[in-house]
C-alpha cells in the first residue's frame, strides 16, 4: 500500500496511519487520479497526517523511507537539486491537499470503536475461547487492511469497527454465547465509544 507501510517503517502510530490514508483517498476522491503523481501525494498525505495528528515528521525521512519503499535497493537520495524540488514538491503538493479538501483533515475513525467492542465481546465470551482465538488481533490487521481502498469514506466508523469484527468472529467460527438470547447485540453494549478512550 502506498501510504502505511512507509508510515509503519516511519515508526507512525495506527492512527495517523489511518488519517494519511484518509487524505489520500479523499483527496483522489475529489481530484482525477491521472491528474497528480500518487507517489508524491502518499509522500505529502504522511507528511500532512503527522501534523493533524501531532506526529511530525522530517520530509527527509519521509522522503527517504519512500524511496527505500518505491525503489529497493537503491542509495538513500543525496541532498542535491533532486532532493530539495522533491522536499518542495511535497510541501506545495501539502498546500493543495488542504484546498481540495477544504481544510478538512480531521476525521473520525474506527480504531477507538473497535477496542470498545473488543472489551465488550471479551466479557461475553469464556476466558479459554479468547485466549486459543487470535479475534483482537485478527480484528486490528482488517481494520489496517480495510485503508487499502475507500471503506474510510463509504461508511461510519462505528460500522467498519462492527464489520471487521464481525468477520474476524466468523472467520474462526466464535458464536458469542447468548447472542439471540440477548436483549441486544454485543456491539450494542453502549451506544458510542468512551469519550476517555485510549485513542482519539
Amino acid at each position: 500500500m502506498l501510504k502505511a507501510l512507509p508510515g509503519v517503517k516511519l515508526g507512525m502510530q495506527s492512527i495517523p496511519i489511518a488519517t494519511a490514508c484518509t487524505i489520500y483517498h479523499k483527496f483522489f476522491y475529489e481530484i482525477n487520479l491521472d491528474a497528480y503523481d500518487p507517489y508524491l501525494v502518499a509522500m505529502s498525505s504522511l507528511y500532512l497526517a503527522g501534523k493533524v495528528e501531532e506526529q511530525h515528521l522530517r520530509t527527509r525521512d519521509i522522503i527517504n523511507v519512500s524511496n527505500r519503499y518505491f525503489h529497493p535497493g537503491s542509495e538513500p537520495l543525496e541532498l542535491d537539486s533532486r532532493f530539495w524540488a522533491l522536499r518542495d514538491s511535497i510541501v506545495q503538493c501539502e498546500l493543495l491537499m488542504l484546498r481540495v479538501l477544504r481544510f478538512q483533515v480531521s476525521f473520525q475513525h474506527p480504531h477507538k470503536y473497535l477496542l470498545h467492542y473488543l472489551i465488550s465481546l471479551k466479557n461475553w465470551l469464556n476466558r479459554y475461547c479468547w485466549q486459543r482465538t487470535p479475534i483482537s488481533v485478527t480484528a486490528w490487521a482488517l481494520l489496517r487492511d480495510s485503508y487499502h481502498g475507500g471503506l474510510c469514506l463509504r461508511f461510519r466508523a462505528q460500522h467498519i469497527a462492527v464489520a471487521v469484527l464481525h468477520l474476524a468472529l466468523q472467520a474462526y467460527g466464535v458464536e458469542v454465547p447468548a447472542e439471540a438470547e440477548a436483549e441486544k447485540p454485543w456491539w450494542q453494549g453502549s451506544s458510542r465509544a468512551p469519550s476517555g478512550s485510549m485513542l482519539h
